[in-house]
């Protein structure tokens, strides 16, 4: 049944990207059977990545499995400039957290993106906002 909503949704061109991967109630199987775009790596195993080689190997591994399946990569959790390093050398291509901004009011926010002020620029995609409110 909800594969079947998640089907017609897709077919109406809406991207659909699974949160918090690795964690709860993720599971490999939604890889293949869901039609994701997108994978965000849960925040517990990025905050310690440098620290932890577990992490990062698990970090690593979600973004290679990722990618050999055609999604994106999102990072949760992104707090400094050297774990924001590793894993663009890693390969992810996005990544959110307090690096790039404390939470805000959408208009502040806005107002970030907008002057490209962000760091990296990983938070803008093609010019358009990519704002997510939980």
């Amino acid at each position: 049944m909800i594969f079947d909503v998640l089907e017609a949704v897709d077919a109406l061109g809406v991207q659909i990207s699974i949160d918090d991967f690795g964690t709860g109630f993720s599971s490999l199987t939604h890889l293949r059977r869901l039609p994701i775009h997108e994978i965000k790596i849960d925040r517990s195993f990025i905050g310690d990545m440098l620290a932890r080689e577990n992490d990062r190997i698990i970090a690593r591994s979600i973004i290679d499995l990722a990618h050999n399946l055609g999604h994106r990569v999102v990072a949760e959790g992104v707090e400094d400039a050297a774990t924001l390093e590793l894993l663009r050398e890693l390969g992810c291509e996005m990544a959110q957290g307090f690096l790039f901004s404390q939470p805000g009011p959408l208009g502040q926010i806005c107002a970030l993106l907008d002057t490209g002020t962000a760091i990296g620029r990983m938070a803008v995609s093609a010019g358009r906002h990519r704002l997510e409110i939980e």
